[in-house]
């Protein structure tokens, strides 16, 4: 009777995970709760192997009978190298986003049109969970096309169509996060042009324009003394007249108080095109109540052909700062009108801000969809707050857990100001910005010279290899890697390879200079390939999580502290151009990407990810 019910637990976890070592934890669990007798681990590999194949091949079979010849066989094409190009088509769609330009905007639109073009996959794949659409797109797409094709039909077009499916989804994420980039970068472009605009005109020349203005505005109409007249207009003539000096006195007028939004125009009318082909590409919806935006980008597309400077006001522009409506309407006789290249960067630039906070989604999407799909609803959240509530210490009441949290506020607070004084490190500026001092040099004492002299002489020399492969006889972290099936892997002496390709892109060498160095042990092919087919980011990062575990069990983090604070810091790493991560670090005068390290007291790295260069600084409208 157990093994029914294990069975039964194995098969209906299959449905949501595919990796084999997590429904064999199923199995284990299940025994565990019947409190069964653990048969031995071969019994379980086999069960969970022939329970995992049997669900796949059963989603595989359903997936297959929804598709019609025709479109069986356009996904075939697929796999057929083109006669002129000499690559499949299969290639395209494992292709990789390229930094933020307007050029690759417009590259990537055309491959979203392209992915689009190949149908609506996701209803073909509705009976399985996004996990193992994820998995299957994943193995999917370390496979080349000659691979590929070894599988029955129904597993090669169920990973087609999951690669097809991961890739309109990441298409879609990369275009906005492109979109974002580029709208910032407008941003900053006009705000250093107001910068260069502000440096030839003083704020002694803004006050002396703001006076001479109204002294010109007396002359565009003429008072009675005609000699008083003519002479000003000799004065005026040499430097364009009246009318010219006006018109530049009210344009310096204009970029007063870091008002830099008239400037945007130059810098986004060569980006308008694209702009508009992104609108027409994707579907977005706004995540609240509010429309006003939402209303504003279809009224802006319904506009696109126009070219005239004024549109009809007819659009709410309650969204709008007041700095932006004072840019936006203009009076035009009786009525009023609203400058059109005005609200097309004014639209494009709070649909950026609405899409960094969620505010606005983007249909298809995965990191811009709608956070709300993603939630949990109350009525499964309301039995957990008292347990959640207790557990980590909160009131499970909004008034007491407000009081309490001003009570923690103000301790804090209360302590900070009590040893402020005395701390010598921190110290407060006229301007109220703290500032932390550099700390003056300590010289080691001579008692620590010699310890540190007799530390450097009991540690001998160590081969990183060999320190490698007994970090992974203390932790087993290369049990992570392995084909991205999750079947076992079908390589001679699996844990040498592993780590022999953990030390080569560790050390950053290259499968090529890594291979040259270690002098026939192993080819710079085999590197490439366990490193393509064997290794990704999540099994490196279930890799780090065991090191990490493992290493705060130790005697040697307690001495540095409890490990209850962390700092964050980053680090500048070196990144290709044609990435969507990399950009132009001003502080190192490269391309990058930042890698954000959270570190606990106890100098373990508690997590780390990376983030493009300047991440904080946005745009705000």
């Amino acid at each position: 009777m157990h093994g029914n019910e294990c069975v039964q637990s194995v098969y209906e976890s299959a449905q949501v995970m595919d990796n084999p070592a997590d429904l064999i934890n199923v199995a284990i669990g299940e025994l565990v709760k019947q409190r069964y007798e653990l048969p031995g681990f071969n019994t379980l590999d086999r069960l969970v192997g022939r329970v995992r194949t049997l669900v796949n091949q059963k989603l595989f079979s359903k997936v297959i009978s929804r598709l019609e010849d025709d479109y069986i066989q356009r996904l075939n094409d697929l796999l057929s190298s083109h006669y002129v190009e000499r690559r499949s088509p299969y290639n395209d769609l494992k292709q990789l986003p390229k930094r933020p330009t307007r050029d690759h905007l417009n590259d990537l639109i055309v491959h979203l049109i392209w992915l689009d073009s190949l149908g609506e996959v996701k209803a073909f794949l509705n009976d399985i969970t996004v996990a193992k659409i994820q998995h299957f797109a994943a193995e999917a797409r370390v496979l080349d096309a000659s691979e590929i094709k070894e599988f029955s039909q129904p597993k090669r077009i169920t990973l087609l169509l999951s690669l097809i499916y991961s890739a309109q989804v990441q298409t879609r994420d990369n275009l906005v996060s492109m979109f974002l980039k580029r709208i910032r970068t407008i941003h900053n472009s006009a705000k250093e042009e107001l910068e260069k605009l502000r440096q030839k005109n003083q704020e002694t020349i803004e006050k002396l324009v703001g006076l001479f203005t109204n002294v010109l505005q007396v002359f565009v109409e003429p008072p009675s003394d005609p000699e008083a007249i003519q002479l000003c207009y000799q004065v005026f003539a040499p430097v364009g007249g009246a009318k010219q000096l006006l018109n530049e006195c009210e344009e310096v007028n204009a970029y007063k108080g870091n008002n830099y939004l008239p400037l945007i125009w130059r810098f986004y009318k060569s980006h308008r095109s694209a702009f508009f082909r992104l609108l027409n590409a994707l579907k977005f919806e706004s995540t609240s109540q509010e429309q006003t935006i939402i209303e504003a980008v279809r009224f802006l597309q319904s506009n696109a052909h126009r070219r005239g400077e004024l549109l009809p006001d007819t659009l709410d522009l309650s969204f709008a700062s007041p700095q932006w409506q004072k840019l936006l309407k203009v009076q035009q006789g009786e009525k009023n009108k609203i400058v059109r290249r005005h609200l097309e960067v004014c639209v494009f630039s709070y649909l950026e801000a609405e899409l960094r906070s969620g505010d606005i989604c983007v249909i298809g999407s995965e990191n811009y969809a709608d956070y709300r799909e993603q939630l949990a609803s109350w009525s499964e959240c309301q039995p957990l707050v008292a347990q959640y509530c207790e557990n980590l210490g909160f009131a499970d009441t909004a008034s007491g857990f407000v009081t309490q949290l001003k009570t923690w506020l103000t301790e804090t607070a209360n302590s900070v100001d009590v040893g402020y004084l005395d701390n010598g490190q921190v110290v407060i500026n006229l301007t109220g910005e703290p500032v932390l001092k550099k700390p003056s040099r300590i010289e080691l004492s001579p008692s620590a010279q010699v310890l540190s002299k007799a530390v450097e002489e009991r540690f001998p020399e160590r081969n990183l290899v060999d320190i490698l492969r007994n970090v992974d006889y203390w932790t087993n972290f290369t049990r992570h890697f392995g084909p991205m099936s999750g079947s076992d892997p079908k390589l001679e002496r699996a844990t040498e390879r592993y780590l022999l390709t953990t030390f080569t892109y560790g050390c950053n060498l290259g499968a090529t200079q890594a291979a040259r160095h270690m002098r026939g042990v192993v080819t710079a092919k085999e590197l490439l390939f366990v490193n393509r087919r064997h290794v990704s980011s999540d099994k490196l990062q279930k890799a780090l999580t065991d090191i990490i575990n493992r290493y705060n069990i130790l005697n040697l983090p307690k001495i540095w502290g409890d490990g209850t604070t962390a700092a964050a810091d980053g680090t500048k790493y070196e990144l290709y151009e044609e990435n969507l991560l990399s950009e132009y670090h001003i502080r190192y005068g490269g391309y990058g990407g930042i890698a954000y390290h959270h570190v606990a007291d106890s100098y373990v790295a508690l997590f780390s990810h990376f983030i493009p260069c300047g991440t904080w600084g946005r745009m705000n409208p």
